[in-house]
């Protein structure tokens, strides 16, 4: 591969837009072979949409463009004795990518015009390599300005580009004059699509958090109006699945305002999305700590998580702080910058701890089924036999589903497919919200929730009783799973007293 297909494939592989709106503030060229090179931006366009139905906001008009607006290159001022030879913007859709640069008798691909290539007749030197598209030949678009003896700046004409082919644009600005020191460009651009300025590849998230938040509320509609029928019922584990509501409905309307408002504006509100990435991130911390502590039964059939306590707070602190930094980093702002090893680093916290979250949890789960199947907690046992099945189905898309996304990325490399990754962040979304939906299912406020809270009056420990949550009917469970058990009792204290859950029965 020619190092000009390795420096596209590198910028569009790691890309995350900012905001429609490219601002260049003194961004310097970088040298890229026989080229000075600086990345104005890359988006999803779709094509000029005349008759576009969305008439209640005033950027979804249908117009589809790239604007230029005062772009100024500077130089400086002891470089000046000179006229330049151009410094041009390149605009071109990626699969017209092949038709920037050439080489001159089958060698080293190169972008800026060459003597051997000049003295061929196919360009003019000093200038980019571009040749007319097949399928279009307005494109590539490539104009430029150049500088004039003593000139320190140098304006590019104002110009906009309509789109009419849906597509990956990039633009790049590019000069081949060895002469031009420390040069640095200024000024802004404006990406639209039809239906406003978010970018092609996000656009379809803006529907995608309105549909959740209508979700979210649907299920906060139920959770909530059982909570209040039988608001005496309740116990501590439920309280904290309407934590977990309530946040998922605060971050899905945050994300659903911070898409709408950058599609109106063009500029991402930072305020917003950072908002709505702590919320996500607290929801996610939290609800990891919900599936933890039930694990390990608490509430249901221990009191407390005795000397547990600490560890699972730290566990849940640390992960708290690598998703928010992640979050922060991938969200506010662009991370265009960044290395593939730089992200690495901000992603392997998170995953190692979720790894770390799994396997603990299903640790703990084991151990709990054991002790509801030894103690015959009939009812308490079925809840946790389609709780622990719900995880398990959930571990195995989710990795089902990352050995997709590794698959679709590395056979993306130049986001040609941008119409579907939305798919991608998607998907996880809903995961999470079909799993809370089972959980709320479970473990609904009912007239009889107390009875699957943990009890200590020694009342629970020959549950058999067949009554069913108000969503779920438990499966009627067979002696047979269990063998011959012998009666379980309390162990007695010195005083008499008995210690329930804070130690483990003993068998006669």
């Amino acid at each position: 591969m020619s190092w000009l297909s390795l420096l596209l494939s590198l910028l569009l592989f790691s890309l995350r837009v900012e905001a429609s709106v490219h601002d260049y503030k003194a961004d310097k060229f970088t040298a890229k072979g026989n080229a000075f090179v600086v990345h104005g931006g890359s988006e999803g366009i779709y094509s000029f949409n005349p008759i576009h139905n969305d008439t209640s906001l005033l950027a979804a008009n249908g117009d589809s463009y790239i604007r230029f607006e005062r772009i100024i290159f500077r130089r400086n001022k002891d470089f000046t004795n000179f006229s330049s030879l151009p410094i041009q913007a390149v605009v071109f859709e990626v699969e017209d990518r092949e038709t920037i640069g050439g080489s001159a008798y089958g060698g080293q691909r190169a972008v800026c015009c060459t003597g051997d290539l000049a003295k061929l007749g196919v360009c003019t030197e000093g200038q980019v390599i571009h040749r007319p598209s097949a399928e279009n030949s307005d494109w590539p678009q490539v104009f430029g300005v150049s500088f004039d003896m003593d000139d320190e700046e140098a304006m590019l004409p104002l110009k906009s580009i309509q789109i009419t082919k849906t597509g990956m644009y990039n633009l790049y600005f590019i000069h081949c004059d060895t002469r031009l020191k420390e040069l640095v460009v200024e000024g802004k651009t404006v990406w639209k699509n039809p239906s406003g300025y978010l970018p092609g590849r996000m656009a379809p998230m803006k529907f995608f958090y309105q549909f959740m938040s209508f979700a979210f509320v649907l299920l906060g509609i139920f959770w909530f109006s059982q909570y209040a029928r039988f608001w005496r019922e309740v116990f501590p584990l439920q309280n904290c699945i309407t934590l977990v509501i309530t946040l998922g409905m605060f971050e899905m309307a945050l994300w659903y305002f911070d898409y709408a408002e950058f599609n109106e504006t063009g500029i991402r509100p930072t305020g917003t999305t950072i908002w709505a990435v702590t919320f996500g991130t607290v929801k996610r911390t939290v609800a990891r700590l919900i599936i933890l502590i039930v694990s390990m039964g608490y509430g249901v059939v221990r009191p407390t998580l005795g000397g547990l306590t600490s560890k699972v707070v730290m566990l849940g602190g640390t992960f708290f702080i690598a998703s928010e930094v992640l979050e922060m980093v991938e969200n506010v702002g662009a991370v265009s910058d960044l290395s593939g090893k730089a992200r690495l680093f901000l992603v392997l916290p998170s995953a190692v701890l979720d790894v770390f979250f799994i396997l603990w949890i299903f640790t703990s789960l084991s151990a709990t089924l054991n002790k509801l199947q030894t103690r015959r907690m009939m009812v308490k046992l079925d809840i946790y036999r389609k709780f622990t099945n719900a995880l398990a189905i959930t571990v195995v898309v989710s990795v089902s589903w990352i050995c997709y996304e590794l698959y679709f990325k590395s056979n993306d490399i130049y986001n040609e497919q941008w119409q579907n990754a939305w798919i991608i962040p998607a998907f996880w979304q809903v995961l999470s919200f079909s799993l809370l939906c089972v959980i709320c299912a479970l473990w609904a406020p009912s007239q009889n929730s107390t009875r699957y809270a943990y009890r200590d009056d020694g009342s629970d420990e020959f549950d058999r009783d067949d009554t069913t949550l108000t969503l779920i009917k438990p499966s009627k469970i067979s002696s047979k799973d269990f063998g011959i058990v012998p009666e379980a009792r309390p162990v007695q204290g010195s005083n008499g007293s008995s210690n329930g859950d804070l130690e483990e029965d003993k068998t006669e």
